[in-house]
């Protein structure tokens, strides 16, 4: 053996030695040998690595599949919620229809008074004269029929063609009607301010009146039926005169119909008409 190999040999015997007599010294804390002490603390930091970066692939595995499962399901909810919104607009159109069709079977069995339902296919609100063009049904209509809503007073019809007529609206300044305070029964007259209000006329100052009473229809004007919403008291003035100056809020919004309802019912005779409240004998 040559010199090289001997002191190779040597150096392993001495380590070797070293490590066997370092297993069997115990370390500080008394649990472990000075050598597995020192294993452990080397070790230790890499396992607590290992162990860190597997659990941060099993979160961000589970982070993924969650978000997965929740933007299937987001999205799924989306076309649930538009189909329902779907639905909901045409249950809402359906009940709207049937609410003002309840409101006007509701007014004709309280005045016994027959209704024909007209479409409005147009509508003049800008202009001084404020009309509506009505398409008619069968029956067809006549002048000076009263016009309603399920709400209020409309106007009245001033001239028929064909399928169509023509509606003054109560808010028209040439437009009059005689009305009462329903909380009262004081009655007056109800002209068209022209700008979509309504003045109250004829009222004198010694009358009991107040902001919010209701006015409808007296039936005294020989048009219109008794008890049809025309609108309420908004401001009450005297004026210069011996009467109170009134302005109403309109019982429809005019600015909303789509379709009205006609009041048939039996005219007055033309000879007991004043002729001052007639329209004009000529057609829409």
């Amino acid at each position: 053996m040559t010199e090289k190999r001997t002191r190779l040999l040597l150096v392993v015997l001495v380590v070797g030695q070293l490590l066997l007599i370092s297993t069997q010294v115990p370390a500080a804390d008394g649990r472990h040998s000075l050598l597995a002490s020192t294993w452990l603390r080397s070790v230790a930091p890499l396992a607590a690595t290992v162990d860190a970066v597997s659990d941060g692939i099993g979160s961000l595995a589970v982070y993924w599949t969650t978000r997965r499962r929740l933007l299937t399901e987001n999205r799924r909810l989306r076309i649930e919620n538009a189909a329902l919104h779907q639905s909901s607009v045409r249950y809402l159109g359906i009940a709207s229809d049937l609410e003002r069709l309840s409101g006007a079977v509701d007014y004709s069995r309280a005045t016994g008074a027959k209704l024909q339902l007209a479409d409005v296919v147009y509508s003049d609100q800008k202009s001084w004269q404020r009309t509506l063009i009505l398409r008619l049904g069968d029956q067809g209509a006549q002048r000076n029929q009263p016009v309603i809503t399920q709400t209020g007073l409309v106007g009245r019809i001033v001239g028929v063609s064909g399928r169509y007529a023509k509606v003054q609206l109560v808010i028209d300044r040439a437009a009059s009607v005689g009305v009462m305070v329903e909380r009262t029964r004081r009655q007056g007259v109800v002209r068209g301010g022209g700008a979509g209000s309504l003045a109250l006329q004829f009222i004198p100052l010694q009358a009991d009146l107040e902001v919010g009473d209701r006015v409808v229809t007296a039936g005294i004007d020989g048009v219109y039926p008794r008890g049809i919403p025309v609108g309420v008291i908004t401001r009450t003035e005297p004026g210069s005169e011996l009467f109170y100056v009134v302005e109403l809020m309109p019982a429809v919004d005019f600015g909303a119909v789509d379709h009205v309802y006609i009041l048939e019912r039996e005219p007055l005779p033309r000879d007991l008409r004043d002729p001052a409240t007639e329209p004009p004998e000529d057609g829409p």
